[in-house]
């Protein structure tokens, strides 16, 4: 798998993985919308963990900066 997902981009990532998670067990944010979040923050911080976002390889998108040669 090929990484496209930069420094930034990870830190955001995880910040909104926490952010949701704490809304949902703290019960700020319940029912469907609560386990919606729950969810998307389990897949922002996997994606953020592995580097690799599978949006971002069909889009053609990458935060990762360019490598010099």
């Amino acid at each position: 798998m090929k990484t496209n997902v930069g420094s930034i981009d990870k830190m955001v990532r995880i910040a909104l993985a926490v952010v949701f998670a704490i809304l949902y067990f703290t019960g700020t944010v319940t029912g469907t919308l609560g386990i919606v979040l729950l969810v998307l923050g389990a897949v922002f911080l996997f994606t953020a963990l592995m580097g690799s976002c599978p949006l971002y390889s069909i889009f053609g998108i990458s935060t990762c900066p360019v490598k010099k040669a």
